[in-house]
């Protein structure tokens, strides 16, 4: 899938968009790190901080979480909304 530099939408937020779809079918598993800002400007052609604002939004959205110094992981599915799983 590739960003439209001409829609009317944010290229980090229409990235953000793809990796949550990502996510969604499995592609990135929850638990697993998922590629770097760096690593998707590379591979979508946009800038580092592009990529940097489409993991905080990700983040907002509760759909990865970052371990400083080691990457950025999917969130665990379970749970999520079970208070039955809280420790």
């Amino acid at each position: 899938m590739s960003l439209d530099p001409k829609s009317g939408r944010p290229l980090y937020m229409q990235l953000a968009d793809v990796i949550a779809a990502k996510i969604a079918t499995g592609e990135y598993a929850p638990d697993r790190v998922i590629p770097t800002p760096g690593r998707f400007a590379e591979e979508y052609g946009i800038a580092v901080l592009t990529g940097r604002r489409a993991m905080r939004e990700l983040r907002e959205r509760g759909l990865i979480y970052t371990v400083p110094g080691k990457g950025s992981y999917v969130t665990p599915a379970a749970g999520k909304d079970d208070p039955s799983t809280e420790e």
